[in-house]
């Protein structure tokens, strides 16, 4: 589905952004990866059953995006679907949280994937289209405890794609969204018992996600299958809060 394409995918070392590599690679596309970790990266990138790179890059720097990009272009010499995956949590409740836990989350998530976003779409535009596929968060549509700062910017990755989406796709560059709901993951399965407790239930589907379902959506937006789709968001949540 994706032989002969090349995607960027960043905070990929682990994690929803590693699967989707996999995923990614597995249908044919050769991957870059990039992470704060370039280590991680790099191994990643290794273990993968395609041509892959792994490349440092911090998502709130525009010169680390466009030097990940660029690495993309001189390796592969195309960047056909982007997805801007890196993400970080700072969790505290208004009252406690403090502005730099604020600033944080924003500038990675937020800032982040605006870099990834304008500077792939720069790349695309100029090559007859592509796909950029952003993540967001049930959280940005319902709104969590303790997550004022995440809130905001998963939400406002919903804003910013639907505004990308109608500046480029007179040039065939598509951008949709992907809110994942509960999904498996070494971050979630770190919760206390009581935490899953009170959140299946919520769930109609009764079970959390795995990554791999995931990024079987990241799959569908990245390849042809979604030509004509652009500014949706997909929400992987088995049901939870529609």
């Amino acid at each position: 589905m994706l032989e002969g394409r090349t995607a960027v995918i960043t905070g990929a070392a682990q994690g929803l952004g590693l699967a989707i590599a996999t995923t990614f690679a597995e249908h044919g596309a050769r991957i870059v990866i990039g992470d704060l970790d370039e280590t991680k990266a790099k191994e990643a990138a290794e273990a993968l059953p395609t041509d892959a790179i792994g490349v440092r890059c911090d998502v709130t720097s525009s010169t680390d995006v466009q030097g990940l990009l660029d690495a993309a272009l001189s390796a592969f010499e195309s960047v056909d679907v982007m997805v801007n995956n890196a993400g970080i949590t700072r969790d505290a409740t208004m009252r406690k949280m403090t502005v730099d836990q604020f600033d944080q989350v924003i500038d990675v998530h937020l800032r982040g994937c605006w870099n990834g976003t304008r500077m792939a779409a720069a790349i695309m535009r100029d090559n007859g289209g592509g796909s950029i596929v952003n993540l967001s968060s049930i959280s940005g549509k319902v709104g969590f405890i303790g997550q004022t700062n995440y809130s905001a910017a998963k939400a406002g990755i919903v804003g910013l794609s639907k505004a990308a989406a109608k500046e480029v796709a007179h040039h065939g560059v598509r951008v949709n969204v992907i809110q994942p709901g509960l999904i498996r993951t070494a971050m979630t399965e770190a919760m206390p018992q009581k935490v899953w407790d009170a959140k299946l239930p919520e769930i109609p589907m009764r079970r959390a996600g795995e990554p791999k379902e995931v990024a079987s959506v990241a799959l569908f937006y990245a390849s042809d299958l979604s030509s004509y789709m652009t500014g949706s968001v997909a929400e992987v949540t088995g049901g939870r809060y529609m």
